[in-house]
């Protein structure tokens, strides 16, 4: 049981007075009036004043008093458990007289995590500033609960659908641009001047439009939001802050990653059709990824593509490569950093993803050849721009010695973010089954299945950090490149005759395991 008391008290007032009785006056001549607390004499009645407590706990390290005390319960039992809960808490370690915030917490624990990659802590913070705080950031750590955490979750699901209206209202408007643009196109000249104020408007609404948050927070977004802040919780509650965990027993929705399918004619055909791709995550098959090359093989970016089809670093270690990491006498390339960006779309170099994201990989005589012709390229771009800004620097700045492998012809490197929305566009253009600028990785590794590797190489290949992944991620592409595998077994058994159609039904035996009787004979045998 806790030691302490259990108090009733009301905030009733009543007419400071002094040593004559008289009312003792403010500043402004007005009464001043203090509480009656406990003293109130309507304090009897059932339904005037709260119930508070107050739980003496040991002294603090300097000797100091504590008295943790709390009031507003409707009943003396709803005081007597609260009471007892905190004494509770308080005799396992909890720090009960704390009064940080959920948001005091989160900046220092933050802070402290000095361990996070910048990437990481980019993220983490963004989730802080924009999710954590807003919901939860006025709570005491004490005072936090699941239903707090459950609830910011619901506010993110309430969002997503006034994305899906901002999307729909996006299609919408570009279909009225679309229109709009035909028509003045279409119409005999002269042109009237009001379809081009017409075209004009419908160009405008859908600037407008387009400026609406129209991207879903998906699953695998709110993992990461309930991750991050089940992490910051863990520290919480080994700091004596919480209890325990609150975001345990959060709820959202079910996260599978997913796996990657080809693109198969049946599937291609299915998509010309509807428009919907069968994944989110799709790969080419190796005729599909030559036409792309063939009619990539004259875009800048050609190079770096090559090299994650057939290599299938990431686009930020493909993006972050440098010269000074290519052995062009050996024909290796050493993967040890990647580029990436911050909420402020700024570029800066991290390593990569996993310990085994280090490593080295072999060129192909292929890669190797076009990054050797690349290079030569690269050295003229860097003549060509250094005289364009001798003669013209106010608009052409320096050449930029970066070091990069892949550059824009000032020598900068290019912005991943870039990378990916030109590779889309070309894909587009090409009327290609579309997949994402990630999916090229995917490509190496599909290209590496159909020629013979293990997944143990493949894992090699990709850096994953374990063979688990890489087996869970590419199992779904193995029936596409094992025909002869399953074909194997069949040859192996000797059969008499073979039959290519499922035998009519008057030609199949009936069999009845019932006392050795057999149907398919009409005789009884002997058990």
């Amino acid at each position: 049981m806790f030691s302490g008391s259990i108090y009733k008290r009301c905030k009733c007032t009543e007419p400071k007075l002094d040593e004559s009785g008289q009312s003792v006056l403010d500043a402004a001549g007005n009464p001043k009036t203090r509480e009656l607390g406990t003293n109130c004499p309507e304090l009897k009645k059932r339904d005037h004043g709260s119930w508070y407590y107050y739980v003496n706990l040991p002294d603090g390290p300097r000797g100091e008093r504590r008295r943790p005390r709390k009031g507003g319960f409707l009943t003396r039992t709803a005081a007597q458990h609260a009471a007892q809960e905190l004494w509770s808490e308080a005799n396992h370690g909890i720090k009960v007289e704390s009064r940080e915030t959920v948001e005091q917490f989160l900046r220092r624990w933050l802070n402290n995590r000095v361990d996070l990659k910048r990437k990481t802590r980019c993220d983490y913070a963004d989730f802080i500033e924009r999710l954590y705080i807003p919901a939860l950031g006025q709570l005491t750590m004490r005072e936090l609960r699941t239903r707090h955490i459950q609830a910011m979750f619901e506010d993110i699901w309430t969002y997503n659908k006034v994305k899906e209206e901002n999307r729909i209202q996006a299609e919408q408007a570009l279909a009225a641009c679309e229109a709009a643009r035909q028509a003045w196109r279409q119409a005999p000249r002269p042109r009237p001047p009001e379809l081009r104020t017409h075209w004009d408007d419908a160009k405008a609404a859908l600037k407008v439009a387009r400026t609406k948050p129209r991207q879903d927070t998906g699953p695998g977004t709110q993992k990461r939001i309930l991750d991050a802040l089940s992490a910051a919780l863990k520290a919480a509650a080994m700091e004596k802050l919480i209890t325990e965990n609150w975001a345990d027993e959060v709820v959202i929705p079910k996260y599978e990653k997913p796996r990657p399918l080809v693109w198969t004619e049946e599937r291609v055909a299915r998509w010309r059709e509807t428009g919907e791709k069968p994944s989110s995550v799709m790969v080419w098959t190796p005729e599909l990824t030559g036409q792309f090359l063939d009619a990539a093989a004259g875009h800048r970016m050609y190079v770096m593509w090559h090299l994650q089809v057939f290599r299938g670093p990431r686009r930020g270690e493909a993006a972050g490569l440098t010269w000074a990491e290519v052995d062009m006498t050996r024909g290796t390339a050493n993967i040890v950093q990647q580029l990436v960006s911050d909420t402020s779309h700024k570029l800066f170099e991290e390593t990569p993803k996993s310990r085994s994201g280090r490593r080295t990989i072999a060129l192909d005589s292929a890669t190797h050849a076009l990054l050797t012709t690349w290079r030569d390229v690269q050295r003229a771009k860097r003549v060509e721009w250094e005289a364009k800004h001798k003669q013209n620097p106010e608009k052409y700045g320096p050449y930029v010695d970066s070091g990069y492998v892949f550059t824009q012809d000032n020598g900068t490197p290019w912005h991943p973010d870039n990378v990916s929305k030109v590779f889309d566009r070309l894909v587009r253009r090409l009327d290609m089954p579309p997949i994402r600028l990630h999916d090229l990785r995917h490509c190496a590794a599909s290209l590496s299945l159909a020629a013979g590797l293990s997944m143990k190489a493949i894992q090699t290949l990709l850096g994953h950090a374990t063979f688990t992944l890489t087996a869970d991620t590419y199992t779904s592409l193995l029936p596409q490149f094992e025909k002869e595998a399953a074909e194997a077994p069949v040859a192996l058994v000797p059969r008499a005759h073979h039959r290519s159609a499922v035998p009519a039904q008057e030609d199949r035996p009936q069999m009845t395991l019932i006392s050795g009787e057999s149907s398919a004979s009409g005789r009884k045998t002997a058990a």
